[in-house]
């Protein structure tokens, strides 16, 4: 027992001792033809207050049990029967007694508790007859208003005394404010009260008008009992209830700190436990405890398994599972004076499994956080030397272009390793790895801030310097560069040892400068990679890009103008159209339009020839125009057909810098008549790149229009968690990369399977791309994905015939999945 306690159960113990024996001193006058005598009465109030105490109700705290008896009854009654000097001795005696008894059969209390409570009724007992007999003389009175208006408030008194002496201890005892207690106890003691005033009034009537009608009150007090009970255990069962609703939706968190540090402050408020403590199993065996105390402290450190020793009677502890897997203990420990029973083993186990799934779902989603970021880094970075690969260096390479004036000049080097392929052949392959990662560390070591260093592939490493001096000679750019490309031979062909053989790296460096402006970066890596060439040719180790060597430079000039006269004619230009399945019935879920150019003179032209010139040329705004309005005319023919099905359309990164774009799309919806959640925009991750506001500006206002947005080719870009909390999209399309190499590629499969779940738990569609094989379709559908799109299902066709193909996919669809064929389509 704290010591604060005792000094509070000494001072009251004193109190009452002082109360009674000052009352047995005080005169007193009965009739002089009493029948029953002092002794008698004295021994019928201590038998009454007794009898109040055994019939007690209880009810869980935030700081333990509380007891509500008939103690007001009690004390109107002896206010009647015996001189109010004796009623605070009769209620030690009668209160210590029901109390004794009460530790003997169900609480096993200490003796000093017993001592405290007793000597508490005492000292309100005091009280409550000090104002009953200051405001009348109940002593074998007559009832009448005033006298009624006097015992009442001597109730009251009571009732106060008593919540408050119960608070105090309760606060002390758990080192908690005595507000919550004392508020709980005139809760659940408020209708009982009414009652046992009521009762006590009736019994002094029916003793002043006919003590035979007592016979009466046993059954009509049972059922006031009875009453009292249920009115208590509802009002319990809904605050229970409610507050289980909210400590399980507290565990809706997506860490494992968030989720325990909620099931213990949920345990802590639903149970009134002294101390919870949830202990989590890792994946790596380790196990963290979690625990928190009645006085809100939470605490968490590293601790070994849980040892398998029995609970104490007043704890339960849960073990933890989803399944088969274990992922944890939930260990709850109750006051000594409230210890668990059938119902509090219930709601622990219910709280129990609930925490279970929450952990579970928190070590999914840092798997899954694991997994995305392990696939995000690896889609960016080489695996044998750690720079960026080449598609990081292109996505990175043209944000960096973006972020420098327009004129302001670069220069790109690219390096290839001469005679690499026979230290391979020569030294074996490990040799080969070895200058790979030799040489990446010595051109890491040359590089400087702000430039960008990635590996190719093979023997093939970039160097883009973006600090490329600034004068008014238009020579020095140049000059700066070749100088950076000769130190950087110079110093690779240091002799070094592969392998055990002693050997220097000798490089051919290709060298070009250019305007940020100018060029993007894969048309700066071509223009290197033929001055390469030309150093290689030459027999010496750098050579500078000579624009009059390259051939493919004009023929792209060319490329843009024939472009500009097919944006003006219709029949150039065209659509192929690839339906996406629902791998569940086979029922169309979307038409995703790709653009063919059927040239004149060149043939058909896939994307691949002509898009990238497109997007970095002032014709892209024009080009989207019209690959906007040619898809937008084809789905207004579905809707005349019955054929609800949205079109995707591909749109271009710099397209979002087009502050104008969504007006120019809602003028084509509305033209055409389609409704915006009918148009869905594919946009590709390396969006998230760039930190201008006109794209987040662009992107929200088709959101709010309606249209839809989809991620193209998910996995592949840089940061692809980081995208999805950025910019709120519809649909997620995992690349056909991913797709093809699932059955071969461990990691392939985990990716696929990580977009999957991801797009489950964040509610977006997801639509597999590439899908060839039907082995494909099954692995995939297994995993949960719900649509998909490729060959095994559809090749691209003609706007033509995808009207009969999708009708026909709609009335065929199945409750379960079928194969697709795409025989004539074309």
């Amino acid at each position: 027992m704290p010591a604060r306690l005792l000094v509070l159960t000494a001072a009251v113990t004193l109190t009452a001792l002082v109360a009674a024996a000052v009352g047995l001193t005080l005169p007193y006058r009965l009739p002089a033809d009493d029948p029953l005598g002092g002794p008698a009465r004295f021994g019928i109030a201590v038998a009454v207050f007794a009898i109040a105490q055994f019939a007690r109700l209880r009810f869980r705290s935030a700081a333990g049990m509380v007891s509500i008896t008939w103690g007001e009854a009690a004390l109107i009654v002896c206010l009647y029967l015996a001189p109010a000097g004796w009623l605070p001795s009769a209620t030690l005696l009668g209160a210590g007694l029901a109390w004794t008894v009460h530790s003997l059969h169900n609480d096993r209390r200490p003796v000093l508790e017993i001592v405290r409570i007793a000597a508490s009724l005492a000292a309100a007992s005091a009280l409550a007859v000090s104002v009953a007999t200051a405001l009348g003389h109940p002593l074998l009175a007559a009832p009448t208003p005033m006298l009624a208006l006097a015992v009442i408030a001597g109730s009251v008194t009571y009732l106060l005394v008593t919540a408050w002496l119960s608070g105090v201890t309760l606060g002390l005892r758990h080192g908690l404010p005595i507000g919550p207690p004392l508020l709980a106890a005139l809760r659940g003691k408020l209708l009982m009260f009414v009652g046992n005033v009521a009762v006590g009034l009736v019994v002094v009537a029916l003793l002043e008008l006919d003590p035979r009608w007592l016979l009466l009150l046993p059954p009509l007090l049972w059922l006031l009992q009875q009453t009292y009970r249920y009115r208590l255990r509802a009002d319990q069962e809904r605050r229970t209830w409610r507050a289980f609703a909210e400590a399980t939706a507290a565990l809706n968190q997506l860490d494992e700190r968030g989720v325990a540090s909620a099931a213990v402050s949920g345990a802590l408020a639903l149970f009134n436990a002294e101390l919870v403590d949830v202990d989590v199993a890792r994946a790596d065996g380790r196990w963290r405890r979690y625990r928190g105390d009645a006085g809100g402290q939470l605490v968490d450190r590293e601790v070994g398994p849980p040892d398998r020793s029995e609970p104490d009677e007043d704890e339960l502890i849960r073990p933890l599972s989803v399944g088969a897997a274990p992922v944890g203990r939930l260990r709850v420990r109750f006051p000594r004076s409230a210890p668990p029973a059938a119902r509090e083993r219930d709601a622990v186990a219910a709280f129990g499994d609930a925490l279970a799934a929450a952990l579970h779902d928190a070590a999914t989603h840092r798997e899954l956080r694991l997994v995305t970021a392990r696939s995000s880094y690896e889609a960016v970075h080489d695996p044998l030397t750690g720079l960026a690969n080449r598609a990081a260096m292109l996505g990175k390479g043209d944000q960096a272009l973006r972020q420098l004036a327009h004129d302001h000049p670069v220069a790109l080097l690219l390096l290839d390793i001469n005679q690499f392929k026979e230290v391979n052949d020569t030294l074996g392959h490990a040799a080969g790895d070895q200058l790979l990662r030799l040489t990446a560390n010595r051109l890491g070591a040359l590089a400087r801030p702000g430039d960008l260093l990635g590996r190719l592939g093979g023997d093939e490493f970039a160097l883009l310097l973006t600090s490329v001096p600034v004068v008014g000679d238009r020579a020095a750019p140049m000059a700066h560069a070749l100088r950076q490309a000769r130190e950087i031979a110079e110093r690779l062909a240091a002799p070094t040892e592969v392998a055990g053989v002693r050997m220097s790296i000798e490089v051919s460096v290709g060298v070009v400068v250019a305007d940020a402006g100018a060029a993007d970066l894969t048309e700066l890596l071509r223009r290197a990679d033929i001055a390469m060439y030309q150093a290689k040719e030459g027999g010496g180790s750098v050579a500078a890009y000579d624009s009059a060597r390259d051939a493919a430079s004009t023929d792209q000039l060319a490329l843009l103008a024939e472009l500009r006269e097919a944006l003006k004619v219709d029949d150039q230009l065209v659509l192929a159209l690839q339906p996406a399945v629902d791998l569940a019935t086979g029922a169309p879920t979307g038409v995703e339009a790709l653009i063919r150019w059927r040239h004149p003179r060149r043939g058909w032209l896939g994307p691949a020839d002509f898009i990238r010139p497109v997007e970095n040329s002032e014709q892209l705004g024009t080009f989207t125009r019209y690959v906007l309005d040619k898809a937008l005319g084809v789905a207004a023919g579905w809707a005349q057909e019955g054929l609800d099905v949205p079109i995707s359309v591909n749109l271009s990164a710099r397209s979002l810098l087009d502050p104008r774009l969504p007006t120019e799309i809602a003028d084509a919806l509305r033209r055409h008549q389609v409704p915006a959640r009918r148009l869905v925009l594919e946009i590709t991750e390396t969006v998230v790149m760039s930190e201008l506001e006109v794209i987040d500006e662009v992107l929200a206002t088709l959101r709010s229009m309606g249209v839809q947005l989809a991620v193209d080719d998910f996995g592949t870009g840089f940061s692809s968690l980081t995208f999805l909390t950025r910019i709120a999209v519809d649909e997620l399309k995992v690349d056909r990369s991913f797709v093809i190499r699932m059955a071969d590629s461990p990691e392939a499969a985990a990716i696929v399977r990580t977009t999957v779940g991801l797009a489950h738990e964040l509610g977006l569609r997801v639509v597999a791309e590439g899908v060839e094989t039907a082995e494909q379709r099954m692995a995939l559908a297994e995993l949960g994905c719900t649509s998909a799109q490729g060959y095994h299902f559809f090749k691209p066709m003609p706007a033509d015939k995808i009207s009969a193909v999708l009708g026909s996919m709609r009335d065929s669809a199945e409750s379960n999945v079928f194969r697709l064929r795409a025989d004539g389509a074309s």
